[in-house]
């Protein structure tokens, strides 16, 4: 992909993510502006596309625009404690795999038990919708863990814009490249056929 070609995917209707503010819940717009100032691939590599909030599910949304499962990259909040200390992370995974909540990331946090955090607490404190939350502009106190399979070099990351009537689509390179995004060999195991 040469500097300036967008990524499209299926068949839905691509745009530079930043052409198109409406589309992005506010704390993504402001961490894709922020980016674009470190790094002109965000203008040109980072795309956007309407779609119905009732397609925004994985398995839904690949089946109606014809998207292929292994693009879907998924993002679940993980929280835990170590003492008073509340460690949070944004966790992005293949849609083909499952983020290993219990070992994997609870080591990564360094906590004595990881969880789900709640859909309203997520939602209050990411400023997104639910079924929309992103890795790109969550609070400044959350870690972002990326697996490495989703940040591989030629593959494409469809992720959540913020809010559920869109998706975001880039370079899977420059997803690992995003300002706080760390990536993490093993972070997600295969979903069992």
């Amino acid at each position: 992909m040469s500097g300036h070609d967008l990524p499209r995917l299926g068949s839905l209707a691509w745009e530079p993510a930043l052409d198109r503010p409406d589309l992005l819940a506010a704390p993504v717009l402001a961490a894709l502006t922020a980016w674009a100032e470190q790094d002109e691939r965000v203008r040109t590599q980072v795309a956007v596309a309407p779609i119905d909030p009732d397609h925004a599910d994985t398995a839904t949304l690949n089946a109606v625009h014809g998207l292929p499962t292994e693009a879907s990259a998924n993002c679940v909040v993980v929280a835990g404690r170590r003492g008073d200390d509340e460690r949070v992370a944004a966790v992005v995974v293949r849609a083909t795999t499952r983020a290993d909540v219990n070992t994997r990331v609870r080591r990564l946090l360094d906590v004595r038990k990881a969880s789900f955090l709640a859909h309203e607490r997520a939602v209050a404190e990411s400023g997104m919708e639910h079924g929309g939350i992103t890795p790109l502009g969550v609070p400044a106190g959350w870690r972002v863990l990326a697996d490495a399979r989703v940040a591989e070099p030629g593959t494409l990351a469809l992720i959540g814009s913020g809010v559920r009537r869109s998706k975001l689509l880039l370079p899977g390179d420059l997803l690992a490249a995003a300002p706080g995004v760390e990536v993490v060999e093993d972070l997600a195991t295969a979903i069992d056929a």
